[in-house]
């Protein structure tokens, strides 16, 4: 397949019935990814992957209105520029309409590529089993049942599938890895993290990875001088640093992070935050997470900061 490139004019169905609009050249007609397959064989995962890669991703988008995403899309002046759909039994209503809007996508030159999730019986009714939920066609009837009535009803997509992946042996981390040696291209999937500073007092963040206890180091809150201030003052944040083990402290584990997050984005996880933390969330972790907060930037890794507790007290 070649992707459509927006030289010349270029016609996007509104997938409404009336007449196709038509595009100037210098709009680009984005790149297209269809995802389905079996219930429970990984679509939801799949799609977080396109997500944390920069695709545009819509879930459970009724067929017949593709044609419109992907106009929608053309219109963004290239700001969605790859737009991800899954498309599932959960809307089997509309399943027939499918083969048209493929078709029309097609006409219109639009780059598109079917991923279809597969799984063995096996493992998807112990997937099933698991999670205590009915399949979504089961009805009265077994899990089996709704595998099977599912396996009919994609049978035919599955053929027309430009991707096939069996997930039957594959954990969350493995399947990551498919979607991204088949999607990232040359680039390498980053990591992002949040360095989050608060106080002890206030409690631990509850979407804390990693905690990290600044208390060992003496309270500027005891410093009359530097007490009205904040760990973004310079001179609480020189106080902090100028502590013995300090600096070593904070190179020690940004070398500790640097390994942790290596070994992260081996396993396909995208995100991490970090929680600094002190007895108030006002001097020593937000100083800190300041300065790991840079350490980790310089070092390639996209970085936010938050200071949870400043100006709580």
């Amino acid at each position: 397949m070649s992707e459509h490139d927006g030289d010349g004019a270029a016609d996007v169905s509104t997938g409404n019935g009336t007449e196709p609009r038509e595009t100037t050249a210098d709009v680009a007609i984005p790149e297209l990814v269809i995802i389905s397959g079996m219930s429970g064989a990984g679509r939801s995962t799949a799609a977080k992957c396109l997500e944390d890669l920069g695709w545009f991703v819509v879930d459970n988008l009724p067929p017949a209105l593709i044609p419109t995403m992907v106009e929608l899309g053309a219109r963004s002046q290239g700001n969605v520029a790859r737009i991800a759909v899954v498309v599932d039994v959960r809307g089997r209503r509309f399943f027939d309409n499918l083969r048209e809007s493929l078709a029309d996508l097609d006409a219109k030159q639009v780059t598109r590529r079917i991923v279809f999730l597969e799984s063995s019986d096996d493992a998807l009714v112990r997937r099933f089993e698991s999670v205590r939920r009915p399949h979504p066609l089961q009805g009265d009837g077994r899990i089996v049942d709704g595998i099977a009535a599912e396996r009919d009803l994609l049978r035919e997509l599955r053929g027309d599938a430009d991707l096939v992946i069996d997930t039957s042996g594959l954990n969350v981390h493995e399947l990551r890895a498919k979607m991204d040696a088949q999607f990232a291209g040359d680039e390498k999937p980053e990591l992002r993290a949040t360095v989050m500073s608060f106080g002890f007092k206030y409690g631990l963040p509850v979407d804390a990875d990693l905690v990290v206890d600044m208390r060992f180091l003496p309270n500027p809150h005891w410093v009359p001088e530097l007490r009205p201030f904040t760990g973004l003052n310079e001179e609480v944040s020189n106080y902090v640093f100028n502590q013995p083990g300090a600096k070593e402290f904070l190179d020690r584990y940004t070398e500790l992070l640097q390994l942790i997050a290596a070994g992260y984005r081996r396993e396909g996880k995208r995100y991490v935050t970090v929680a600094v933390g002190c007895t108030g969330g006002k001097h020593r972790s937000v100083a800190t997470s300041e300065k790991l907060a840079a350490r980790l930037s310089a070092a390639g890794v996209e970085t936010v900061v938050v200071h949870r507790d400043l100006g709580r007290e």
